[in-house]
């Protein structure tokens, strides 16, 4: 993980997404053509998407949060 990305609450709270987004990518909301509230890509594509609702966006970013922790030791 990049230091100037650990430096700060938020990647203190979820270090996997804020090291995810120095390569990959978050998307948050809703789209057209999906039913997931939050996805995470990589170069590849899609590697999760979560639920369609969430009680916070908090509840979300938990959620992908751990995600991407099972994804990087299933895939590291």
């Amino acid at each position: 993980m990049r230091p100037e990305i650990l430096s700060n609450d938020f990647a203190k709270k979820y270090p996997n997404i804020a090291d995810w987004v120095a390569d990959g990518t978050i998307e948050i909301g809703r789209a057209e053509w999906g039913h997931a509230f939050i996805r995470v890509y990589d170069e590849g594509g899609s590697v999760w998407e979560g639920k369609r609702t969430y009680a916070t966006i908090d509840k979300a970013l938990q959620d992908a949060e751990e995600a991407i922790a099972v994804w990087l030791k299933e895939n590291a």
